[in-house]
Parts: structure tokens; C-alpha cells; sequence
């Protein structure tokens, strides 16, 4: 209603100055001087009436755009202490400035919703110019993964992780591809998507960082399960008559041992042929039941357990060896109430298995020493771990020390890691390996 009254008032104006103006011409033109005389002062009012009026409302205008270019929707027309003529106008700029002031908190919530969301999420998201490459935005997520507080430009990821700034950049909009992430004491797979959109002229690349890592995993031991499945389970019913049959030979054989020739000894080599054949059958059998045990834990019995229980456990049972071996045990524990929801059975038979790894790993250490810690870390999840100052592991060997079969042991079956990872799993956890050869390992656990 107010910029329609507005109009009228200039249209009013106008017709009035008009009608004047015409009044005046008509007579002059009669020769009416006097009349026309008298209807002047009323003219020269009129026009300074248009022009104080044009002014005053240029003035207004003046200030309503000054708010709109600054963005202050703050600001309030008095609509009270305003010329009558002005009131329409004022009024109609306080509607307009009410609508973009709600428009803009409608903008600014959504904005802060989608922020929040995007920082709650776990995936890392980057947004950054397409030509000169500077950041726009990152969330927590992303800084988190990558270990750094803050990038200037997508480029400043080369000096900190090249192998992942190459992917980032050869990464075309609609694009997926996996990359690794190398962090100072650990390294996953991501998987990076990248988008585009154009605003003001501008292009701007948005890319998403998706750990991977445990998805993986996860595949990798499925993979593994089936494959073992299939070996034992071929394994056990080829062998099994084979070791049945050398049984069968062996009795046969003593029952026929009298009625043979063994001027040359051919009894004592089938009877070493049959033993041979039968010791070997025997220890494939056993063989591929060590491997069934990849297999056999399905579901975890979860009870909450103090992880001070954990540890009174493994140094009750491990202190004879300790002591016999000279081996230095520390727990650190700074929270003593700090409880898991587990499988403690489970979890002791993982904690066993890098204790004894560990036990290994420090014969030759001149003070051998293995570390129990547990400790509540960055992202509020519990962490054990099972550190030692032993001879370390190379960077080729912690690649592979998790896949089932391989051991740098002489007389390992390559089972003991494989097993500790599918158990962390089954408790939605993971193990991860940190080493330095000739310094030390660090195993930990995080549920």
C-alpha cells in the first residue's frame, strides 16, 4: 500500500502543477494580467512544493539503498516523525527491509544447519577455487584426517602429502578414485569424489574424502574367510583318506612282514615310505585346523569389563616368562575405572599374542622392555596398546603382517596378527601397527 500512495501523491502533483500551469497560459493569453498575477505565487509554490518533495524523497531513497548495499535490514524508517507526504514511502521501505531481513536469517539458518551437518559428518569435504586453487572451506573431518589446521590452498596439501595432492589434482569433476593417506605414524586408503559448480564467474571444486580403510578391511577379511573355507575344507578331504590309507598300509604291512624277502631291507623303506606319508597327512590335517580357527569366531559374548582386569590378567600370566627372560613389564593406566563393553576372552587372546610377539621382538634388546597402556584418545574412543623397544619391523614387512600365511618366523604359521585383526572387528574396532626398526613397535587397539 505505501509505494502506491506514493505514486499517487507525485501523480496528484503533477496534475495539480498541470492544471495550474494551464490556468495561467489561458489567461495570459486573454490578456487577463491581473488574474494572472494572482495565480503566480501559487505556481512558484507548487514547483518548490514538486522540488522540496523530489528532494526529500531522493534523500530517503538515498538512505534505503544505502542500507540494501550494506546489507543493514536493521535499520527502521520513522514512520511517525515523517513528512505526511513521506509516510507511504517510509512505511513501504520498512516491508521491504522487514522481507530481506527475514530472508536473510532464513539464509543465514540454513547455512549454519548445513555447516553443522557437514561438520558432524566423518566424510572430509574440500571446497576450493578451480584456477588459483585457494581453499574456500574445509570441515573437521578433513582437517582431522589430514592432520592439519588449516590450508591456504589446495596446493599446500603437496607439502605435506604429495603422493595425495597429485590425485587431488589430477581429479576431474564426476571422478572417483582411491589414494592413500600418509600421516606420521599411519597411512589409509580414501576414496576421493569431486564436483564442480560456478558462482560469480568462477568455477570451484568440491571433494569429498571417504576413509575407506575399514570397508576394506572388512572385504579383505570376508575375502580371506571364504578363501581359507575352501583350502581347509579341500585340504581336510583330500588328506583325510590319504592319512586313513597310510594307517590301513601299515597294519597290512606288519601283518604281511613274514611272509616278504628283506634280504635288501624293503620292509624297513615301506615301512619309512608309509610313516613318511602318514606324518605328512597328519600334519596338513593339523595344518588346516590351525587355519579353521580364522573361521570359527562369529559373534563376541560383549560384557563391560575394567581394563585394569585386562591387564592384571596378562601380567599374572606373562610375569614367569618376564622374570625367566629378563624382560622389564609396565602398565600405565592413568584411569583406573576405564571400562570396555568386549569379549575379555577374546581380547586376552589378542593381547597374548603381541605380548608373545613382543617377547620375541626384544631377545635381543640389551634392556628389554614391554609396555601396557590404555588411555581414552582425541576422538573419545579407548585405545590400548602394546609397545615394546624391540627390533622393530620394516616398512615392507607392516604391510603384509596382517594377511593371513606370512610370518618373518622361522616356525610361524602367519595365523597369530590375522586372528587379532578379525577379532578387533568383530568388536567394530580396529588394530593399527606404528614401528621404527631397531627402536621399537607399537600395536594399538582402538574400539
Amino acid at each position: 500500500m505505501g509505494p502506491k500512495k506514493f505514486q499517487w501523491d507525485i501523480l496528484v502533483r503533477v496534475l495539480l502543477l498541470f492544471i495550474t500551469l494551464a490556468a495561467e497560459s489561458f489567461l495570459l493569453v486573454n490578456g487577463w494580467y491581473l488574474y494572472a498575477g494572482i495565480i503566480s505565487p501559487l505556481i512558484i509554490y507548487q514547483v518548490f512544493d514538486f522540488y522540496r518533495f523530489h528532494k526529500l524523497a531522493q534523500k530517503e531513497v538515498e538512505q534505503f539503498v544505502e542500507s540494501i548495499q550494506y546489507r543493514d535490514f536493521s535499520r527502521n524508517f520513522n514512520v511517525s516523525t515523517a513528512p505526511l507526504d513521506l509516510k507511504p514511502l517510509r512505511k513501504g521501505f520498512n516491508e521491504i527491509n522487514s522481507a530481506f531481513k527475514l530472508i536473510s536469517r532464513e539464509k543465514e539458518t540454513q547455512y549454519l544447519y548445513l555447516q553443522k551437518i557437514l561438520e558432524l559428518v566423518d566424510t572430509g569435504i574440500l571446497s576450493f577455487e578451480a584456477e588459483s586453487g585457494e581453499v574456500v572451506w574445509m570441515n573437521e573431518s578433513l582437517k582431522k584426517m589430514l592432520q592439519v589446521p588449516y590450508l591456504k590452498t589446495v596446493h599446500s596439501l603437496a607439502k605435506r602429502d604429495e603422493e595425495l595432492y597429485l590425485r587431488v589434482a589430477a581429479l576431474k569433476p564426476g571422478e572417483s578414485h582411491i589414494a592413500s593417506v600418509h600421516q606420521e605414524k599411519n597411512t589409509f586408503k580414501i576414496l576421493l569424489s569431486a564436483t564442480a559448480f560456478q558462482t560469480e564467474g568462477k568455477k570451484f571444486l568440491l571433494i569429498a574424502f571417504q576413509n575407506i580403510n575399514e570397508a576394506l578391511d572388512e572385504t579383505e577379511s570376508k575375502a580371506w574367510q571364504r578363501l581359507l573355507g575352501v583350502m581347509t575344507h579341500e585340504i581336510m578331504n583330500s588328506v583325510a583318506p590319504i592319512s586313513s590309507l597310510a594307517d590301513t598300509l601299515q597294519s597290512r604291512l606288519k601283518e604281511s612282514v613274514k611272509y616278504l624277502d628283506n634280504s635288501n631291507e624293503v620292509v624297513e623303506d615301506l615301512e619309512l615310505g608309509i610313516n613318511t606319508i602318514k606324518r605328512r597327512s597328519e600334519g596338513l590335517l593339523k595344518f588346516a585346523e590351525v587355519y579353521r580357527n580364522l573361521n570359527n569366531i562369529t559373534t563376541p559374548s560383549l560384557k563391560k569389563v575394567y581394563i585394569r582386569d585386562l591387564f592384571e590378567n596378562m601380567y599374572n600370566l606373562m610375569q614367569p616368562t618376564f622374570a625367566q627372560k629378563g624382560i622389564e613389564m609396565e602398565i600405565v593406566l592413568k584411569d583406573p575405572e576405564l571400562e570396555l563393553e568386549v569379549d575379555a576372552s577374546l581380547v586376552e587372546q589378542v593381547l597374548i599374542n603381541l605380548i608373545v610377539n613382543a617377547i620375541e621382538a626384544v631377545k635381543e634388546s640389551v634392556h628389554p622392555r614391554i609396555v601396557l597402556t590404555a588411555l581414552v584418545s582425541d576422538n573419545n574412543k579407548v585405545a590400548m596398546k602394546v609397545s615394546d623397544n624391540g627390533t622393530g619391523i620394516s616398512e615392507e614387512v607392516m604391510n603384509n603382517i596382517f594377511i593371513p600365511f606370512f610370518s618373518t618366523k622361522k616356525n610361524g604359521s602367519g595365523i597369530g596378527l590375522s586372528l587379532c585383526k578379525q577379532i578387533m572387528m568383530l568388536h567394530k574396532g580396529k588394530i593399527t601397527v606404528q614401528s621404527v626398526p631397531e627402536k621399537g613397535t607399537v600395536f594399538v587397539l582402538q574400539f
